[in-house]
C-alpha cells in the first residue's frame, strides 16, 4: 500500500516517539501560568512532521501569546498511547482524531458548541457540505476536521483497453462494472482487486445497497438484509465470478490496493487521499478514477477524514480553542490544500488542492471528486467499532477462499458486538 498522507484513514508505521498530554509546566497541556498548549497527533515520516510544524508556526504566529508544542506518534502508537492518556486525565488539550476511531474515544473530549466555534474564530459555514460529520457522534460534534476523503474507483486505463473493457465513467452502475471485470479478466489478470481495509471492503456494499452497518444511533447492524446481500456480492467477485483473486493471508491489509499498483488487477477501491499517487504510480501505466458505481439506492459513499479535538479535562479551553481556530484557519488550510497532501475540509480552501495537480490529471481529479462527494454520508459507528474491523478483517481471507460464507462471519460479528 502506498504511505499514507497526513489525514489519510489507513495504518502506517514507524519509530515511536513520546506521547504525552501535558508539558512540563503539567495540568493538560494549559496555557496559563507560562504553560504549553500540546498538539498531538500522529505522523508517519519527516514529511508528514514538518508539514504539521508548518501548520504549527501558522497557529504561533496567529497566537504570539500562546506558547505551542507539537508532538507526534505513527498511527498505531499513537492510539495506544491515547488510551493511556485518556484513562489517566492526560490527553492533549488539543488531541487528534480519526472518524473511524472517534467512538472508541468520545469520553476524553469536549463537546463543542457554537460558543466554541466562535471562540475558536470559526463558523459551521466555514467547513464543506457533510464534513462537519467526520467527528460527530450521535449527534454531538466532539471535534473539527481539517481533511475530508471519500472512496473512489481507480482503474488502469492501459490494461482495460488491452483487454477491450470499457472505461468507467462518472455515473457508472454496477452492471457496468461487473462487465468491465469480467472482460479484464483474462491472461492471467483479474478486473478488481477484492479489499480487505475497513474502507476497501466496505464501500461497494455500502454503495451498492445504501445502507450502512451502523444506524444513525449507533446500533450495529450488520446483519440488515440489503447489507448483508450486498456484502454477500462482494465476496462473489472472488468466489463466484472469479474476477478477482483470493487473498493469500490476513496480513495482506493492503490486498486489493498491491494487486492493483502491481497491475495484476485492473481496478480496486480506495481513498481520495491516494489520488495523486495512483495517477502517478511507479509502474508508469495509465491510471484514471471515477466515483463508485451507483446501486439501486442510488450511490452512497461516505465522508471520512481526521481533524482535532479539545481534551475534557483542558484546563485552558479558551486557548486551546484559539489553536484549534488557527489549524483550521484559511492560512493553515490553504497550506495543505497547495501543498496537495489532502483534500482540506475548509470549503474556500478546496479549489487550491486541484492547482496542486499535474495538469494532466487536473480536470479528471476534480471532476471525479466534486462527484463523489456530491452524494455523501456521514460514517456511523458502534461504541466498538474498532473490535468489529478487528474481528472481520481476518475472517475475510476464509471469506474469500470460500471457506466461511460472508453471511456467518457478519452474523458471529453481530452476536459478539451487536449489545
Amino acid at each position: 500500500m502506498k504511505k499514507m498522507r497526513v489525514g489519510a484513514v489507513v495504518a502506517i508505521t514507524g519509530v515511536a516517539v513520546a506521547l504525552t498530554g501535558c508539558s512540563s509546566a503539567g495540568g493538560g497541556g494549559g496555557a496559563a501560568d507560562g504553560d504549553t498548549i500540546v498538539v498531538d497527533m500522529w505522523a508517519g515520516s519527516e514529511d508528514d512532521t514538518a508539514a504539521l510544524q508548518a501548520q504549527i508556526d501558522v497557529v504561533k504566529e496567529q497566537n504570539p501569546d500562546i506558547k505551542v508544542e507539537l508532538r507526534t506518534a505513527p498511527w498505531g502508537d499513537f492510539f495506544t498511547k491515547l488510551t493511556t492518556n485518556m484513562a489517566s486525565g492526560n490527553m492533549a488539550c488539543v488531541t487528534g482524531m480519526n472518524s473511524g476511531m472517534l467512538a472508541s474515544y468520545t469520553s476524553g473530549f469536549a463537546k463543542l458548541t457554537d460558543d466554541d466555534l466562535a471562540t475558536a474564530g470559526l463558523e459551521a459555514s466555514d467547513f464543506a457540505e457533510g464534513s462537519l460529520d467526520i467527528l460527530s457522534n450521535k449527534g454531538e460534534l466532539y471535534g473539527l476536521p481539517f481533511d475530508v476523503s471519500t472512496m473512489l474507483a481507480y482503474y488502469n486505463e492501459d490494461q482495460l483497453t488491452a483487454a477491450g473493457a470499457d472505461i468507467p465513467e462518472i455515473g457508472w452502475s454496477f452492471d457496468d462494472f461487473e462487465d468491465i471485470a469480467k472482460t479484464a479478466t483474462t491472461g492471467g489478470k483479474h478486473g478488481f482487486g477484492i479489499g480487505m481495509g475497513d474502507f476497501q471492503w466496505q464501500a461497494l456494499p455500502i454503495a451498492k445497497s445504501g445502507v450502512q452497518p451502523v444506524s444513525k444511533d449507533g446500533t450495529l447492524q450488520l446483519t440488515d438484509p440489503a447489507f448483508v446481500e450486498a456484502a454477500e456480492w462482494y465476496a462473489g467477485l472472488v468466489t463466484d465470478q472469479k474476477v478477482a483473486a483470493p487473498v493469500a493471508s490476513a496480513s495482506d491489509g493492503g490486498w486489493g490496493e498491491n494487486q492493483f499498483t502491481s497491475e495484476n488487477a485492473a481496478m480496486a477501491v480506495d481513498g481520495t487521499w491516494n489520488a495523486v499517487g495512483y495517477l502517478d504510480n511507479e509502474a508508469g501505466f495509465k491510471a484514471g478514477l471515477v466515483p463508485l458505481p451507483a446501486g439501486e439506492n442510488g450511490d452512497l459513499s461516505l465522508i471520512l477524514g481526521s481533524g482535532y479535538g479539545i481534551a475534557e479535562g483542558c484546563e485552558n479551553k479558551e486557548d486551546a480553542l484559539k489553536v484549534l481556530g488557527s489549524l483550521l484557519s484559511k492560512d493553515s488550510q490553504d497550506y495543505i490544500a497547495s501543498s496537495g497532501r489532502s483534500y482540506p475540509a475548509r470549503a474556500e480552501s478546496q479549489p487550491l488542492y486541484f492547482e496542486s495537480i499535474d495538469e494532466e490529471h487536473r480536470e479528471q481529479v476534480k471532476a471525479a471528486f466534486d462527484a463523489a462527494f456530491a452524494n455523501v454520508e456521514g460514517q456511523y459507528v458502534s461504541d466498538n467499532w474498532a473490535k468489529v474491523g478487528t474481528f472481520i478483517q481476518p475472517s475475510l481471507v476464509s471469506v474469500y477462499n470460500d471457506q466461511e460464507p460472508m453471511t456467518a462471519v457478519l452474523e458471529s460479528a453481530q452476536q459478539q458486538f451487536g449489545n
